[in-house]
């Protein structure tokens, strides 16, 4: 009885369309200043819905009511309970009819959903939602992934300022609704200012793994503000990649990296991994071929004063490879930064001779130099990162005094997300991503040697994972012939 009027045919919004006159009772409060005292004896026959205020003022007459359940009748003694025929008895309320006026305001965007998209698509109902910045990201998900889908986003959300754009990526059964649905989504949402909805998959036209879309609702402005990690960063959302579902990733990664090691971001993006460690302490080399993405990761590198740990790069990610590497073995870099020591606790005397307690904050200067060689490489471009391991063959050529058993030094471990199927347990999946890295390492490697992380689900048959392997000196020291050839190696 107070769910919202249907209308199948909507496809533009009609927020007048939504008005309903719910007649139930309510317990008149003869006097205003027993109302806290009535609220508490007659919690159990006060009517419980969410977003409803229970306590209303009664019109022309100064006193105030306590909406009562549906199943309470006005006009039935026998439906009241004893507790509210004790307090009619006393004077205290009277039972009279109320009717409850409720309009669009009241009903959540999955109210109005329900009650303007044909019965046949309940199943999908689109329900979950991204927000970059000002700009929403809508998710149509089935009934299955739903409950795992608002858990993310919560964790998501906590993490990300300035909610005010939306992104839907709606399926094309829901094309015929999409004005409708976002504008529902923007009055429901009201830090949402902007609903826009992805056209295509995100690469498929640009090598900078952009994507084209559509302004569905509000403000075409597309530059944001978000914080993650304890970082802020700015871009526009239509020219760079950023995936806010990748924020346990990207705290997950930077947990690995330690203060003072080197790390090279091959597709650093506008920085998720490359920022937040440089807080840490972390010296990283990042890079993106995207010169928009390299732009804002210069700005955050800035903005958030990591400018002694972190390098920017625009280069292609191959070359990087090499050229990192090669820079940072010639490369002597030291600097000194401060970190907080034990507050000093001085006592002096305030303006009546008592001793008070002041403790100051000093600072103690640190030199740190960076090491010669990275500990981490890190590629994050699932559609084709596997692809530049090749680059790896022979990256320490000649180097083999730099590491193990020579110095304690060990080799790099390299980060490389791809994609691959799902399955309950992975085993196949990381039989197949195995292959793959032996291929293009020209190595066959055992998998006890690789870490397989399942990062996330991207759609019902596909899945996001990381792989995580010590480059093997077989592969690292490896001499190329003349035609840049290298022999294939079983490595146990």
């Amino acid at each position: 009885m107070f769910r919202p009027p249907i209308n199948r045919c909507m496809k533009i919004l009609d927020r007048s369309f939504f008005k309903k006159t719910v007649p139930i009772s309510a317990a008149q409060v003869l006097d205003n200043r027993q109302i806290s005292r009535l609220k508490i004896e007659l919690r159990h026959e006060m009517l419980q819905l969410e977003r409803l205020l229970v306590i209303r003022p009664i019109p022309n007459t100064g006193r105030r009511a306590l909406l009562l359940k549906p199943e309470i009748k006005a006009e039935d003694v026998s439906t009241w309970s004893k507790t509210l025929q004790d307090l009619v008895d006393e004077q205290s309320v009277a039972v009279t009819p109320y009717d409850l006026e409720l309009d669009y305001d009241y009903w959540n965007y999955q109210e109005i959903m329900s009650a303007v998209l044909p019965e046949d698509e309940q199943e999908e109902l689109p329900t979950g939602f991204s927000c970059i910045g000002h700009i929403g990201m809508y998710l149509v998900a089935s009934s299955l992934y739903y409950e795992e889908l608002h858990a993310l986003m919560k964790k998501e959300m906590v993490l990300i300022i300035l909610f005010s754009k939306a992104h839907l990526n709606l399926r094309e059964k829901y094309f015929p609704s999409k004005t409708l649905i976002a504008s529902v989504l923007m009055d429901k949402n009201p830090s949402i200012r902007t609903v826009i909805n992805k056209i295509d998959v995100v690469g498929s036209q640009s090598e900078f793994r952009t994507f084209e879309y559509e302004l569905l609702a509000g403000d075409p402005d597309l530059n944001v503000e978000i914080r993650a990690e304890d970082c802020t960063f700015r871009f526009d959302y239509s020219q760079v990649y950023w995936n806010p579902r990748l924020n346990t990733e990207h705290r997950r990664m930077i947990n690995i990296f330690q203060p003072g090691e080197a790390v090279c971001d091959v597709m650093a993006g506008i920085g998720p991994f490359a920022v937040p460690a440089g807080k840490k302490n972390v010296f990283v080399w990042a890079n993106d071929l995207n010169p928009k993405s390299y732009a804002c990761l210069q700005d955050a590198v800035e903005r958030n004063k990591v400018h002694n740990f972190v390098r920017a790069f625009n280069i292609d990610g191959r070359e990087f490879i090499h050229s990192a590497t090669k820079t940072l073995l010639n490369t002597t870099t030291s600097i000194t930064h401060y970190i907080p020591k034990q507050p000093r606790a001085t006592t002096q005397l305030d303006q009546k001779g008592r001793p008070k307690t002041r403790r100051r904050l000093s600072l103690t200067p640190v030199d740190v130099t960076a090491p010669r060689t990275f500990s981490h490489y890190v590629m994050n471009l699932p559609a084709s990162a596997l692809t530049f391991l090749p680059s790896f063959i022979g990256i320490y050529a000649e180097h083999e005094a730099l590491f193990c058993p020579h110095t304690e030094n060990q080799l790099p471990l390299v980060h490389v997300y791809c994609f691959s199927s799902k399955s309950d347990d992975n085993t196949a999946e990381k039989v197949k991503i195995c292959e793959e890295i032996s291929s293009y390492l020209e190595i066959k490697i055992n998998e006890a040697l690789v870490e397989i992380t399942d990062v996330r689900d991207v759609s019902p048959s596909k899945r996001m994972f990381c792989a995580s392997f010590r480059l093997p000196a077989e592969v690292a020291f490896r001499k190329k012939d003349k035609l840049g050839r290298g022999g294939f190696i079983f490595l146990r």
